[in-house]
């Protein structure tokens, strides 16, 4: 399977096939100070379109919650992040879970460890968070978690998957206990092949969950391997890794068309995947991913429930 195409509209005239529906209803992640940048969100996405906004260690509260309130007031459905090793306590919790209700009217979240070694306070994981209670409380039923196709070092250290395999079922085991609407959303990736046997594999052991799969936006060569190393992205970097060995190649736009045509084959072959839908990370920024999508895939108004 060909895992990574700098395919260009200028040279081939037309879209290639499938790209429609595996990016209609598609999700972007944004952050506060990229969205700053951005003067008109309403003139430049679909209406409804689910926007992430990550919070990083250093960002302040107020700053998340202005972002999703202008976001909220756009006519998007924002889902802020919950990174677990941030928050130092229920107390801390609960006041940002008000905040994003009462003052930007958000009730969706993203729950997830968060890229910080050392918890700075009561909580390791998404699923302390969920322990809590305290979404449910306050009226947050659309709860998206992570998962892990490639494996997770800060998780299995010995490169195994059977805690995170073990995480994937508690996550399951909750969504049916529980009114949360869940989904596992991805880290991105640059080879569809072990998010597609990855998505097989949960299934079989009974992880029903819709699977949204990151993948990376348009972006230059170099500023993709900086954040795929910062991120750590698994085995599928060494796609990247390998083209950069190219001279030739490094200033040529990378641009996700073959991990997306191979998601697109495998859906339509095999309907009862548990892949609905692809995370944008606009790696190369904001408004390049967004016109990336609607060239691409031909897309008008997004379908995101």
């Amino acid at each position: 399977m060909s895992v990574l195409n700098f395919w260009s509209r200028r040279e081939t005239g037309d879209r290639p096939h499938g790209l429609h529906d595996i990016l209609s209803g598609y999700s972007i992640e944004v952050m506060p100070r990229t969205a700053a940048k951005v003067e008109d969100f309403q003139a430049l996405m679909p209406p409804e379109t689910r926007v992430y906004i990550a919070h990083l260690e250093d960002t302040p509260i107020e700053d998340m919650v202005a972002t999703a309130r202008r976001l909220h007031e756009d006519g998007f459905r924002v889902m802020p992040h919950f990174p677990a090793r941030i928050i130092r306590d229920a107390a801390t919790l609960e006041d940002w879970i008000k905040r994003y209700r009462d003052e930007a009217g958000v009730t969706q979240a993203l729950l997830l460890a968060g890229g910080v070694e050392k918890a700075h306070g009561d909580f390791e994981n998404s699923m302390q968070l969920l322990e809590t209670g305290l979404f449910d409380k306050h009226g947050f039923h659309r709860l998206h978690v992570a998962g892990h196709p490639e494996g997770n070092r800060d998780i299995d250290a010995d490169g195994s998957t059977r805690l995170v395999d073990e995480a994937a079922l508690w996550k399951q085991d909750y969504s049916e206990r529980t009114d949360a609407r869940m989904a596992l959303v991805t880290q991105f990736a640059f080879d569809a092949k072990p998010v597609i046997e990855w998505a097989e594999r949960i299934r079989d052991m009974g992880v029903t969950l819709p699977v949204h799969v990151g993948i990376a936006g348009p972006a230059k060569l170099q500023t993709l391997i900086k954040f795929a190393v910062a991120c750590g992205v698994g085995p599928s970097l060494k796609v990247l890794q390998k083209r950069a060995m190219d001279v030739s190649k490094l200033v040529l736009p990378y641009e996700p068309t073959e991990v997306l045509s191979d998601l697109a084959a495998h859906r339509a072959t095999h309907p009862d995947s548990n892949i609905e839908q692809v995370h944008i990370f606009p790696l190369g920024g904001i408004r390049k991913a967004v016109e990336w999508t609607k060239e691409t895939g031909g897309l008008e108004v997004a379908r995101t429930a």
